[in-house]
Protein backbone atom coordinates (compact mmCIF):
# COMPACT_ATOMS: atom_id res chain seq x y z
CA UNK A 1 0.00 0.00 0.00
CA UNK A 2 1.14 3.53 -0.71
CA UNK A 3 1.88 5.94 2.12
CA UNK A 4 -1.15 7.00 4.10
CA UNK A 5 -2.38 10.51 3.45
CA UNK A 6 -3.52 12.87 6.20
CA UNK A 7 -7.16 11.77 6.06
CA UNK A 8 -6.21 8.06 6.24
CA UNK A 9 -3.96 8.78 9.23
CA UNK A 10 -6.78 10.69 10.95
CA UNK A 11 -9.21 7.83 10.34
CA UNK A 12 -6.75 5.29 11.74
CA UNK A 13 -6.08 7.50 14.78
CA UNK A 14 -9.82 7.88 15.49
CA UNK A 15 -10.45 4.13 15.16
CA UNK A 16 -7.52 3.31 17.46
CA UNK A 17 -8.96 5.68 20.06
CA UNK A 18 -12.53 4.33 19.75
CA UNK A 19 -13.55 1.75 17.15
CA UNK A 20 -17.21 2.08 18.21
CA UNK A 21 -17.57 5.60 16.79
CA UNK A 22 -20.39 5.84 14.24
CA UNK A 23 -19.24 6.31 10.66
CA UNK A 24 -20.85 9.76 10.51
CA UNK A 25 -18.85 10.90 13.54
CA UNK A 26 -15.56 9.58 12.13
CA UNK A 27 -16.29 11.32 8.83
CA UNK A 28 -17.08 14.57 10.62
CA UNK A 29 -13.80 14.40 12.58
CA UNK A 30 -11.73 13.80 9.43
CA UNK A 31 -13.64 16.07 7.04
CA UNK A 32 -15.44 13.49 4.90
CA UNK A 33 -19.04 12.47 4.31
CA UNK A 34 -20.06 8.93 5.27
CA UNK A 35 -19.60 7.18 1.93
CA UNK A 36 -16.03 8.35 1.18
CA UNK A 37 -15.11 7.69 4.82
CA UNK A 38 -16.55 4.15 4.64
CA UNK A 39 -14.66 3.51 1.38
CA UNK A 40 -11.39 4.61 2.97
CA UNK A 41 -11.99 2.38 6.00
CA UNK A 42 -12.69 -0.54 3.66
CA UNK A 43 -9.46 0.19 1.75
CA UNK A 44 -7.49 0.42 5.01
CA UNK A 45 -8.88 -2.99 6.05
CA UNK A 46 -8.23 -4.62 2.67
CA UNK A 47 -4.65 -3.34 2.60
CA UNK A 48 -3.96 -4.67 6.10
CA UNK A 49 -3.44 -1.30 7.80
CA UNK A 50 -6.48 -2.01 9.98
CA UNK A 51 -6.19 -5.59 11.18
CA UNK A 52 -9.04 -5.87 13.72
CA UNK A 53 -11.55 -3.93 15.76
CA UNK A 54 -11.72 -5.22 19.30
CA UNK A 55 -12.88 -4.24 22.77
CA UNK A 56 -10.24 -3.67 25.43
CA UNK A 57 -10.85 -5.11 28.87
CA UNK A 58 -9.36 -4.68 32.34
CA UNK A 59 -7.33 -7.87 32.95
CA UNK A 60 -7.74 -7.71 36.74
CA UNK A 61 -11.54 -7.52 36.44
CA UNK A 62 -11.42 -10.63 34.26
CA UNK A 63 -9.36 -12.51 36.82
CA UNK A 64 -5.95 -12.04 35.18
CA UNK A 65 -4.23 -10.11 37.95
CA UNK A 66 -0.67 -11.24 37.26
CA UNK A 67 1.31 -10.08 34.21
CA UNK A 68 4.68 -11.64 33.54
CA UNK A 69 7.26 -10.76 30.90
CA UNK A 70 9.27 -13.87 30.11
CA UNK A 71 12.57 -13.93 28.27
CA UNK A 72 13.36 -17.17 26.45
CA UNK A 73 16.78 -18.30 25.31
CA UNK A 74 16.51 -20.96 22.61
CA UNK A 75 18.73 -24.05 22.72
CA UNK A 76 19.15 -23.76 18.94
CA UNK A 77 17.85 -21.60 16.12
CA UNK A 78 16.84 -24.27 13.64
CA UNK A 79 13.55 -24.39 11.75
CA UNK A 80 12.32 -27.46 13.66
CA UNK A 81 12.77 -25.83 17.07
CA UNK A 82 11.19 -22.57 15.87
CA UNK A 83 8.18 -24.45 14.50
CA UNK A 84 7.75 -26.41 17.75
CA UNK A 85 8.07 -23.22 19.80
CA UNK A 86 5.54 -21.42 17.60
CA UNK A 87 3.06 -24.29 18.05
CA UNK A 88 3.66 -24.36 21.81
CA UNK A 89 3.07 -20.64 22.38
CA UNK A 90 0.06 -20.64 20.04
CA UNK A 91 -1.52 -23.42 22.13
CA UNK A 92 -1.29 -21.41 25.38
CA UNK A 93 -3.88 -18.59 25.36
CA UNK A 94 -2.38 -17.05 28.50
CA UNK A 95 0.59 -16.03 26.34
CA UNK A 96 -0.72 -12.75 24.99
CA UNK A 97 2.25 -11.60 22.91
CA UNK A 98 5.44 -13.18 21.55
CA UNK A 99 8.33 -11.29 20.00
CA UNK A 100 11.50 -12.70 18.42
CA UNK A 101 14.25 -10.47 19.75
CA UNK A 102 17.75 -9.34 18.93
CA UNK A 103 20.18 -9.26 21.84
CA UNK A 104 20.58 -11.38 24.96
CA UNK A 105 17.19 -13.10 24.82
CA UNK A 106 15.76 -14.80 21.77
CA UNK A 107 12.04 -14.36 22.55
CA UNK A 108 10.01 -12.11 24.80
CA UNK A 109 6.57 -13.20 25.97
CA UNK A 110 3.83 -11.25 27.73
CA UNK A 111 1.74 -13.58 29.84
CA UNK A 112 -1.47 -12.88 31.77
CA UNK A 113 -2.60 -15.35 34.45
CA UNK A 114 -4.71 -15.21 37.62
CA UNK A 115 -1.90 -16.00 40.06
CA UNK A 116 1.49 -17.63 40.66
CA UNK A 117 0.01 -21.15 40.68
CA UNK A 118 -1.43 -20.58 37.21
CA UNK A 119 1.92 -19.23 36.00
CA UNK A 120 3.73 -22.28 37.38
CA UNK A 121 1.29 -24.54 35.50
CA UNK A 122 1.82 -22.59 32.28
CA UNK A 123 5.60 -22.63 32.78
CA UNK A 124 5.55 -26.43 33.08
CA UNK A 125 3.32 -26.82 30.02
CA UNK A 126 5.63 -24.60 27.95
CA UNK A 127 8.88 -26.22 29.06
CA UNK A 128 7.39 -29.70 28.61
CA UNK A 129 6.31 -28.82 25.07
CA UNK A 130 9.65 -27.56 23.78
CA UNK A 131 13.24 -27.58 25.07
CA UNK A 132 14.39 -24.18 26.31
CA UNK A 133 17.94 -23.21 27.32
CA UNK A 134 17.00 -20.44 29.75
CA UNK A 135 13.84 -18.73 31.04
CA UNK A 136 13.88 -15.38 32.80
CA UNK A 137 10.64 -14.10 34.32
CA UNK A 138 9.84 -10.52 35.29
CA UNK A 139 6.64 -9.93 37.27
CA UNK A 140 4.77 -6.67 36.70
CA UNK A 141 3.80 -4.98 39.96
CA UNK A 142 1.73 -2.19 38.41
CA UNK A 143 0.55 -1.31 34.91
CA UNK A 144 1.34 2.38 34.71
CA UNK A 145 0.62 2.95 31.02
CA UNK A 146 -1.03 0.77 28.45
CA UNK A 147 -2.30 1.56 24.98
CA UNK A 148 -2.83 -0.19 21.70
CA UNK A 149 -2.96 3.10 19.77
CA UNK A 150 0.17 3.99 17.82
CA UNK A 151 1.13 7.69 17.83
CA UNK A 152 0.03 8.32 14.24
CA UNK A 153 0.93 11.78 12.95
CA UNK A 154 -2.37 13.55 12.27
CA UNK A 155 -0.82 16.92 11.46
CA UNK A 156 -0.76 18.20 7.91
CA UNK A 157 2.74 18.23 6.47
Amino acid sequence: MEALDLIDRKIVAELMRDATLPLAQIGEKVGLSQTPCWKRIQRLQESGVLTARVAMADPAKLGFGLTIFVGIEAPDHGADWRAAFTRAVASLPEIMEVYRMAGEMDYLLRIAVPDMTAFDTLYKRLTDAVPIRNVTSHFAMERMKFTTAYPVDTRSR
